[in-house]
């Protein structure tokens, strides 16, 4: 296949899996204590993506949701749109650290045992190219490093469907006791 038809059965590969995990979706929400309570991070993403729990807010606010989790790895495909558009008329940095910022945090998330969180310390981010709605969509994929007791690493890359980069990025997280 030519670069054209690759990139085009990957669009359409990645419109069929995020129409997949909408269609088992229960909503958007937060989910109650109770409802997670002696959950594992992947526990957690098991329930979500089966609809037993709810999608969160803020993939509803800037257009883009989780499509795949499993142990040590996440990813989340997002719509760049003029809606996160700055001043110069690209996609906003905060757009792609948060959608990196949220592949490298649910990585680390689904490697945690049931009764721990964690929270980001530290967020590295580089953008190598600019983005536009002109690009359909774009992924982000996490994957953990380093999986400690108390501190975990991971890093993540946001993908066009031609394969191109976009930018990159690395966190060091925070693994502690949940509150109850």
């Amino acid at each position: 296949m030519n670069r054209i038809s690759d990139t085009e059965a990957t669009l359409a590969r990645w419109h069929e899996e995020a129409a997949a995990v909408r269609s088992r979706r229960s909503g958007i929400g937060v989910a109650r204590p109770e409802q997670v309570e002696g959950l594992s991070g992947m526990q957690v993403f098991e329930a979500m993506m089966a609809g037993r729990l709810p999608a969160p807010p803020i993939g509803q606010t800037l257009d883009f949701e989780l499509v795949q989790v499993e142990p040590g790895m996440a990813v989340f495909q997002g719509r760049p749109g003029p809606a996160h558009y700055n001043p110069m008329g690209t996609v906003h940095g905060g757009w792609f650290a948060t959608l990196l910022d949220s592949a490298v945090g649910c990585a680390v998330h689904s490697t945690l045992p049931a009764g721990k969180a964690y929270t980001t310390l530290e967020l590295k981010i580089n953008i190598v190219r600019a983005l536009t709605e002109r690009v359909p969509l774009v992924r982000a994929e996490g994957r953990v490093v380093h999986g400690g007791s108390q501190v975990a690493t991971a890093e993540g890359r946001l993908v066009g469907p031609d394969g191109k980069l976009y930018a990159h990025a690395s966190t060091t997280c925070l693994v502690f006791d949940a509150r109850r």
